[in-house]
């Protein structure tokens, strides 16, 4: 009987996940975000298409920085989702599949979501 010395519990600090698994949990988390923050989001945009009273005081609310902050945060996980999906069937259709080539996407997928939300939230603040 061969007895292997297994792990009794896992150390979450010493796990290194390579960069396509940070982008795929990112790819999560993001949509999770969005799936959650819809009904919010299309509250406000109802709110602020049904009176010019409450399209003011919704972009008097979106002037503070706190809540630009969050809407950045929110164009983050979008794009970040957005580019991640692309990426993710892209894989389905069996391109990309060699390790060097899901690095570099992965980390094509970081560097055009932290650009776009740059430079929209540089545009938009």
């Amino acid at each position: 009987m061969q007895t292997k010395k297994r792990p009794v519990f896992l150390e979450i600090n010493n796990i290194r996940l390579p960069i396509p698994g940070i982008v795929s949990i990112l790819h999560r988390i993001s949509g999770v975000i969005l799936f959650l923050m819809l009904p919010v989001l299309l509250c406000l945009l109802g709110g602020s298409l049904s009176s010019g009273e409450t399209f003011e005081s919704y972009k008097n609310l979106v002037g503070n920085p706190l809540v630009k902050l969050v809407l950045i945060g929110l164009m983050w996980a979008f794009w970040h989702h957005f580019f991640a999906g692309i990426r993710f069937l892209l894989l389905d259709a069996h391109k990309g599949l060699d390790l060097p080539t899901a690095r570099l996407t992965a980390k094509i997928v970081f560097a055009a979501a932290l650009v776009l939300t740059v430079i929209l939230g540089v545009v938009l603040w």
